[in-house]
């Protein structure tokens, strides 16, 4: 049924590739796969194979490969993605040797894949179960590990019509879960190698972290000094009494709940780097910006003409914000907040959390949050704030205005959180046969 199933799913894929760009570029890319690797893989070498669906998962597998880099050069280390979000993004990726799709999963693609890659052990990140290739690896005796997974109760894995398929997990050597109720679960099933290690992402914002950019228009903007040298928490704008409010991988109902509470609090500093960069919705927000009559400008029209002191020569009565168009300087921006949100809340669900939480700021969120073990996890220690509309919002942020010092102390909770959930990294490697 599972093999039917898959090839039903690529006449699908072949049929939608056809005017999709996106699937298009998948299709190619799996079909190109096996070639690149005949090119490229070296064969004398040992290669460790992890697996990534996309960016996601591969920001959760980064802190392993560039460990296990550092502490076994012997190794190299193939990466492969099933999504082109992960594989466009990160095709150029330093830290692998072999960057490629992998070909969907059917028993001569898994044949011919293994057959000329033949890795020493896998590494299958989060939600990564094939079915043909994990039974190869296993009948080749080749090691493979989930790593950073998570298990729920209304997986098929633990439903009636799903016990044939769950004999898939017994192809894997060992599983290192994010928390107890997976290993629980597990357990109900006869699958017992289990370790309770966390999750690497927790890992991952610390090295974000470390690497955070400076960034002079914003830093103009929010009278933040510069980052210092392996900083150990952020740098507080609150010295000339401006006050930053940075929202990340906003959507619009994010942006209808937070930017109207601005129009009566024009002593903040608003920065917004919105999830979608389209043009419409870039006119939408300075459409509401305008409406609450803040002052505003784009990151990149600042940018090109090296302005390093935006708003400066237009600004008005207003409030400010900045506009960030532009990808990869979020985590950054992070740095020069003193309340932050995190969008898709009010979508399918949150986004990165932890890239926020880390720089000890309070993070707000939206009510879909629910499978985020993160956000449940912030919400406990009171450094993450759930609002379910625009009231939540309004009273939790005068609560900021009444109580200066309240953000600054559920900030700390955020930060404390993730700095006690590290160490994923270092038990996965300190188990694994290497």
């Amino acid at each position: 049924m599972y093999n039917l199933i898959i090839y039903l799913y690529q006449l699908g894929v072949i049929v939608v590739s056809l005017f999709n760009e996106k699937v298009r570029k998948m299709w190619r890319g799996e079909r190109e796969a096996i070639r690149i690797l005949r090119e490229q893989v070296d064969p004398n070498a040992q290669y460790v194979w992890f697996h990534a669906a996309s960016l996601g998962e591969f920001e959760q597998g980064r802190p392993l490969m560039e460990q296990l880099r550092r502490d076994h050069p012997e190794y190299k280390i193939l990466l492969t993605f099933f999504s082109p979000s992960g594989y466009e993004v990160r095709k150029n990726y330093e830290g692998a040797d072999i960057i490629c799709y992998l070909p969907l999963d059917t028993i001569t693609n898994a044949r011919r894949f293994l057959r000329t890659i033949r890795p020493v052990m896998a590494f299958f990140i989060k939600y990564e179960f094939w079915y043909n290739y994990l039974h190869i690896l296993r009948h080749r005796g080749v090691p493979v590990y989930s790593v950073s997974s998570i298990f729920r109760p209304g997986q098929i894995f633990f439903r009636w019509y799903g016990r044939q398929y769950s004999h898939v997990l017994k192809c894997f050597t060992r599983f290192y879960v994010q928390n107890d109720i997976s290993k629980e679960l597990l357990a109900k099933i006869g699958i017992t190698a289990v370790q309770v290690v966390g999750d690497t992402r927790f890992d991952r914002v610390l090295q974000i972290k470390a690497a955070a950019k400076q960034l002079p228009i914003i830093e103009s903007l929010t009278s933040v000094p510069s980052i210092p040298a392996n900083a150990p928490t952020r740098c507080l704008s609150k010295g000339e009494g401006s006050k930053v409010f940075v929202a990340g991988s906003s959507w619009q109902p994010d942006e209808e709940i937070f930017i109207p509470w601005f129009k009566e609090h024009t002593d903040w500093k608003l920065v917004i780097a919105p999830h979608v960069i389209g043009e419409d919705h870039l006119r939408q927000i300075e459409a509401q910006l305008d409406a609450i009559g803040f002052t505003h400008a784009r990151y990149t029209k600042l940018e090109s003409q090296g302005d390093t002191t935006p708003l400066a020569p237009w600004r008005g009565d207003g409030g400010e914000a900045l506009i960030v168009d532009c990808f990869g300087l979020l985590s950054s921006i992070y740095h020069y907040a003193d309340v932050t949100y995190v969008g898709g809340g009010f979508g399918v669900g949150i986004h990165n959390t932890l890239e926020a939480a880390v720089w000890d700021v309070p993070v707000f969120f939206g009510p879909n949050n629910q499978r985020f073990q993160e956000a449940q996890g912030l919400k406990q220690c009171g450094g993450g704030l759930e609002i379910a509309n625009a009231d939540d919002f309004r009273r939790l942020m005068q609560g900021f205005v009444d109580h200066p010092e309240l953000a600054k102390e559920l900030g700390e909770k955020s930060g404390a959180f993730v700095k006690t959930m590290t160490g994923a990294t270092q038990k996965i490697l300190s188990d694994v046969h290497l």
